[in-house]
């Protein structure tokens, strides 16, 4: 049993053949380890391969070659060990509607064969705050209520990880935030996550690392804050009240536009400039600033900079 990683895997790939002699290569030699209790992002455009590994993971897609372990089992030798070791929640709701929450997670327990006696229906109920709809149609739940079902569902045979397949798309604000709360409340209990999502802001505040897949291939894995760091360029807004052109001689590699509404945008190197002397050039200049906003740059520029390439 691997002590240390709750996935591993190694030179992972999938094909795709058509009838014709053209191939799609889904996964290209991915290599990635999951650390055991940790929140993990899955990132990635649309035909990155996060959905493909996922299924390969899941047991309904078959690998071309490489090595995936999950849990200390080998899916090739142990696919039954992997299966209950995971669990998957998937983007589609896919519920009976004539089911109870309590008779859809009963009758997944009696799949995986769980004994009556060791089964645990309403602690999971209580986990996803669905005690109170135990007993009520599937149908007749909201939207939230249904995702959180979906999460109850790939809870009924204990697995320590689960995948998160965008759990919060198309919910409102509120919800998300209460599906996010959830998942924490989760992984404090010790659940090792793995999260797909397309909304960067999400994945930034939730994960503890992150893997980026563009075409198949594994851009890059490293810790959120790490990303970040990546970032070169930082932006300054400054609103005067009255823009005057900075002489070209002192611009010193500072780009400066000047905007109708007497806004300046700034955008310089974090490690050449400070903010101090870009604020210092504006006074110079003959500028009186009344107000000053600064953007950071975030996930999403991360993301954009390494699958343009």
């Amino acid at each position: 049993m691997d002590k240390k990683n709750a996935l591993k895997v190694e030179k992972l790939t999938k094909i795709y053949r058509k009838k014709s002699s053209n191939k799609i290569v889904a996964l290209n030699n991915l290599n990635l380890e999951v650390k055991k209790g940790e929140i993990f992002g899955l990132l990635g455009p649309n035909g990155a391969g996060k959905t493909t590994f996922l299924n390969i993971l899941a047991g309904t897609v078959i690998k071309n070659s490489g090595n995936v372990d999950v849990w200390g089992y080998d899916l090739d030798k142990n696919p039954r060990h992997v299966r209950s070791s995971i669990g998957i929640v998937p983007q589609e709701i896919n519920l009976d509607p004539f089911f109870t929450p309590k008779n859809l997670l009963e009758l997944q327990a009696g799949l995986y064969g769980i004994p009556k006696n060791k089964r645990i229906t309403n602690t999971i109920l209580k986990i996803v705050s669905l005690n109170k709809q135990a007993n009520a149609y599937a149908r007749s739940l909201s939207g939230g209520m249904k995702r959180r079902l979906l999460i109850a569902k790939a809870m009924v045979h204990r697995p320590p990880i689960l995948v998160l397949d965008e759990p919060t798309a198309g919910v409102d604000v509120e919800l998300r935030q209460n599906l996010l709360n959830n998942i924490s409340a989760l992984n404090k209990q010790g659940v090792t996550i793995i999260l797909t999502t397309h909304v960067m802001r999400e994945a930034q505040d939730m994960c503890d690392r992150i893997a980026i897949l563009n075409k198949g291939n594994l851009v890059t894995l490293d810790t959120t804050n790490n990303l970040l760091d990546r970032l070169k360029t930082k932006k300054i807004i400054f609103k005067v009240k009255k823009s005057i052109k900075i002489n070209s001689s002192d611009i010193n590699g500072i780009n400066f536009l000047y905007k109708t509404n007497n806004e300046i945008l700034v955008t310089y190197e974090r490690k050449k400039h400070k903010i101090e002397e870009i604020i210092s050039k504006v006074k110079k200049a003959g500028m009186e600033i009344y107000d000053i906003s600064t953007d950071e740059g975030n996930l999403e520029d991360v993301f954009i900079d390494v699958t343009k390439s």
